[in-house]
């Protein structure tokens, strides 16, 4: 840690935990139902410096600090801010993460640095996310950023995937000067930062002021490139590249196998984020056509994910929209401040219930799902109480769309075409969870590939860690 944040002079505890947070500044529900822009509204400088101050700065290791996956130094940023030193502030945020634009906006703070804060036992925590996300607009908008390149070591790194572990893996291997391709099977970069998280959660803007600064790096892109079909992995050593990274995530839609999963009108949450979120010019040619959900849409699934198909089916003019979930609340994987917002903006949540058929009508198109009650038992291995169903419960439910938001598994793809590459568990890529080294020389990965579906920022800090070890097998 930084010894600059071990004095903070003046600092009085008793007398700062009597400040009030102003609250976390997001647009009316019924104005943002109308439009998929940013929910978030990043505060101005006074109210930024006044929630800084409301940090009491705690001896070290600080909870948040702990508590931060990339372990970003955030007493130390809050020192800054209330200073009016934003800049700095920034600067410190990017000395641990490679993407401090998009973990402020969605990262589940609650959960992590702000869930950490002292403060939240008597009151409101510090709203450190949102204080993240204000540094570094400031420095976007008045200061200047460019990632610092190292000499060059003619050393060539091939990049699978263009998501959160693939960029911040290729943010640090320039840094060390080697040369850098990110291939991707998507036309644009930012995997699920532009293809997975809706633009009200992430404006895409912030995506694409990332990107810029990797293209200015000297980072090259070749999109619509699906390695394992394209071109393999060995193939990739062939062209001349040193060492390869795979950050390709878990991205193939968990399927639910029942009765009528076929049915057009049943959709997967990736094609129906994508079609709902993603700019047209954007869009892979097989998902351009026009995206109609009609008046009844429900989703099935309890995480992030299910959260956000129910807050874009309301924005896409669904007369009524809910989740259907087989547990309760209290066992919803998902982030509770983004059912919240889903909840304010006019989906609702039925829970111990289990769709069991889907059923056409007499055009072929899905019209009902049938549904049977549930009930809550012993736990299970996941330490949840399981679901089992109450015979003689089933009804119907007239549905016009379903989407299914039941988790991700990952593509075997890459997996079957490189030979001597070891996974488990339907695919994970089996790494060295400190250095991301795989089985096969000269081949490493991290992120959602190889722990299964996980945060941003986990992946974020796989693809870092990665990097180093990249750079020591390189030199």
């Amino acid at each position: 840690m930084n010894e600059e944040r071990r004095e903070f002079p003046g600092v009085d505890r008793k007398e700062r935990m009597q400040l009030i947070s102003a609250g976390l500044p997001i647009r009316p529900p019924e104005e943002r139902v109308k439009d998929f822009e940013g929910v978030l509204l990043i505060p101005d400088a006074d109210t930024a410096i006044m929630e800084a101050q409301r940090c009491i700065h705690c001896p070290d290791p600080a909870p948040c600090f702990k508590a931060c996956p990339a372990n970003n130094d955030i007493s130390l940023a809050m020192w800054h801010i209330e200073k009016g030193k934003f800049l700095e502030a920034a600067n410190v945020y990017r000395q641990t993460s490679s993407m401090p634009e998009i973990c402020s906006l969605v990262c589940p703070h609650d959960q992590l640095c702000q869930g950490a804060c002292p403060r939240g036992r008597r009151g409101e925590p510090v709203l450190t996310g949102l204080l993240e996300a204000f540094a570094i607009q400031q420095q976007r908008q008045v200061g200047e950023y460019k990632i610092p390149v190292g000499g060059p070591t003619g050393k060539n790194v091939a990049i699978i995937g263009a998501g959160c572990a693939g960029i911040s893996c290729a943010e640090q291997l320039v840094r060390k000067g080697h040369q850098i391709t990110i291939l991707d099977a998507k036309p644009a970069p930012g995997g699920l930062l532009t293809y997975g998280i809706p633009n009200f959660k992430l404006p895409k803007e912030y995506v694409f002021d990332l990107w810029g600064d990797l293209v200015d790096a000297g980072i090259e892109f070749q999109p619509n490139t699906f390695i394992g079909k394209d071109k393999n992995i060995d193939e990739l050593f062939n062209e001349g590249y040193d060492a390869v990274f795979v950050g390709v995530g878990a991205n193939v839609d968990a399927p639910m196998r029942v009765e009528g999963e076929d049915i057009p009108g049943v959709i997967n949450a990736t094609e129906f984020l994508i079609r709902s979120n993603v700019p047209d010019e954007l869009l892979p040619e097989n998902l351009k056509t026009k995206l109609e959900v009609g008046d009844r849409v429900a989703v099935i699934g309890g995480g992030d994910t299910a959260a956000d198909c129910l807050r874009s089916a309301v924005r896409l003019g669904a007369e009524e929209v809910f989740c259907l979930y087989r547990r309760t609340e209290a066992e919803m994987p998902g982030n509770s401040h983004d059912r919240e917002l889903a909840t304010d903006e006019g989906a609702e949540y039925r829970f111990l219930i289990q769709p069991i058929k889907f059923i056409a009508g007499d055009d072929g198109k899905l019209a009902a799902v049938e549904c049977i009650k549930m009930e809550l038992t012993e736990p299970d291995d996941s330490g949840r109480p399981r679901p089992i169903p109450i015979e003689d419960t089933n009804f119907i439910i007239e549905v016009d769309t379903i989407i299914k938001a039941l988790g991700y598994w990952p593509d075997e793809t890459i997996a079957k075409t490189t030979p001597k590459l070891q996974t488990h568990k339907w695919g994970l890529i089996v790494t060295d969870i400190e250095t991301g080294k795989t089985s096969r020389e000269g081949v490493f990965a991290g992120g959602d590939g190889v722990t299964g579906p996980d945060l941003v920022v986990t992946a974020m800090v796989a693809g870092r860690k990665a990097a180093v070890s990249i750079h020591e097998y390189l030199t």
